[in-house]
């Protein structure tokens, strides 16, 4: 069983930044792919970074590419999500996720992740 905690949300004014960090609880976390996607009111949950197991493969949603980092310190059991230049559409519930299954097909699909966090809000004002 692996837990996911998210930590570093916020309100921020538009232009802004804020990190968000995702501690993972069990002894193999190294392996898993990490995801983070957001939810905001009204919409579906969707995609907005992964990392491979060793984060030396990364892929963002066009939305966020460029003002969005992720990396993950796995001596650590942590992931992060840095995020500038903030616009007011960021705002949502962002959950980080995790996937067991080795690979990186698939990574920026919600289905393909087998835990979740709880989820942060992030609030970006105009």
């Amino acid at each position: 069983q692996v837990q996911l905690v998210e930590s570093g949300g916020g309100l921020v004014q538009a232009g802004g930044s804020l990190r968000l960090s995702c501690a993972a609880s069990g002894p193999t976390f190294s392996t898993y792919a990490m995801g983070w996607f957001r939810q905001a009111p009204g919409k579906e949950r969707e995609f907005v970074a992964a990392t491979a197991w060793s984060g030396g493969y990364t892929v963002y949603a066009d939305s966020v590419k460029g003002r969005f980092t992720i990396s993950r310190d796995n001596a650590k059991n942590t992931v992060y999500l840095q995020m500038v230049s903030l616009k007011p559409e960021d705002t949502a519930v962002y959950y980080c996720a995790a996937r067991t299954v080795v690979g990186l097909y698939g990574l920026e699909s919600k289905s393909e992740y087998n835990y979740w966090g709880q989820g942060t809000q992030v609030t970006v004002s105009s």
